[in-house]
């Protein structure tokens, strides 16, 4: 076998948009040991192995391809060197076939993240394409995740606060000398009390890292932005899928205060989405202007519950947020997969929200954000 290998910090942007990712990416997590914390079923395949070969055991003793460890370890070690992205390619001699993998790696608070995407017949220019794309899917992943910690812990304490209530109630109700009651009791509150430092200590800790949101404002050119972030959705999923991406807008040379990088995800995550959520041949409309004081952003497309849960067709989310995605909303919330839109928007002091999504439905989902400035 050979290999290449590469390790540069991820660029905030690219203009080449002529690659496709090569199918869907996998997803391998490392603790600071090189250990594996999890790998899912899309990595698994990848290299017709069993999860369970990979969890737990050490980088080095995994049946993965040797370059590939190398470059898995590489591109860890320089992630949580840096405290930021890297990202590297590998390239496997298989005999007559070579396969080659674009990795990116994105470091947390005690472990790293790597989501490898197959690349096929891409140029090193479009090498760039395939690599923000896989960044961009990323991002969402972490959103994604964050945000269901988020709909787990609020949900958790509900029941957990009106068994801590009844608790007290049925204190002050049975027999003080009675010790099987005292002992169901002590049992109630000590598994309750367990319960809240569970989420506390890991779910309430694991979401912090988007929780609060920063962002870097600066002037944005809002029609480059709309342009590129289709073009992206186009490269990425759109194109594969037969879907195609129209913008709508009479913006030219406006701009906001913002932060470019998010808002190109926000916006990206949106026109992918709706592209894989769309049969082929369809077509995604996307209108942008401003009204009054706020910049809305509208992606408008035809619900396919087929095309939404085509296993054969690239992605954007993974199978079971696709799944949910299609669930009734309770209480307006978003679908999971679309956390990132949500969260970028209140972080510039906007809003996102979409209509119902079920096969079949006209969807529109909206982004409005403060235009002060423009």
């Amino acid at each position: 076998m050979t290999t290449s290998f590469s390790s540069t910090v991820e660029p905030e942007g690219d203009n080449s948009f002529g690659a496709s990712v090569a199918g869907n990416d996998g997803v391998l997590v490392l603790d600071a040991a090189q250990r594996c914390l999890s790998a899912d079923a899309v990595l698994a395949h990848l290299f017709d192995l069993d999860p369970a070969a990979l969890v737990g055991r050490a980088l080095a003793d995994t049946p993965l391809p040797r370059p590939l460890t190398a470059a898995f370890a590489s591109a860890a070690d320089a992630a949580l060197a840096c405290n930021g992205t890297r990202r590297a390619h590998v390239s496997i001699d298989e005999g007559d076939t070579t396969r080659a993998f674009s990795i990116i790696a994105l470091p947390g608070a005690d472990c790293v993240t790597l989501i490898v995407s197959p690349l096929a017949g891409v140029s090193d220019k479009e090498d760039g394409t395939a690599d923000r794309i896989a960044h961009l899917r990323a991002e969402a992943a972490l959103f994604m995740r964050d945000h269901v910690l988020s709909v787990v812990s609020h949900d958790l304490r509900g029941p957990l606060n009106a068994i801590h209530s009844w608790g007290y109630v049925l204190e002050r109700k049975v027999d003080a000398n009675d010790p099987a009651a005292q002992r169901a009791l002590a049992g109630i509150r000590s598994g309750v009390e367990q319960q809240v430092k569970l989420i506390e200590q890991s779910v309430d800790t694991t979401r912090a890292e988007t929780k609060a949101l920063s962002v870097a404002l600066a002037p944005v050119a809002v029609r480059p932005l709309l342009e590129k972030s289709a073009a992206l959705a186009r490269a990425g999923v759109a194109r594969a899928r037969g879907v195609t991406i129209e913008i709508d807008s009479p913006l030219a040379e406006e701009q906001l205060e913002g932060d470019a990088e998010r808002l190109l995800q926000a916006l990206w995550l949106m026109l992918a989405f709706a592209a894989e959520a769309s049969a082929a041949g369809a077509t995604v409309r996307a209108s942008s202007n401003v009204e009054g004081s706020m910049w809305r952003t509208d992606v408008r497309f035809t619900v396919s519950a087929e095309a939404l849960s085509d296993a054969a067709s690239p992605h954007v989310l993974e199978a079971f947020a696709r799944r949910q995605a299609l669930e009734p909303r309770e209480g307006g919330r978003i679908a999971w997969g679309l956390a990132l839109c949500k969260r970028v928007s209140e972080a510039h002091g906007g809003a996102f929200e979409h209509s119902d999504i079920a096969d079949g439905a006209e969807v529109t989902l909206s982004v409005r954000l403060p235009v002060a400035g423009m």
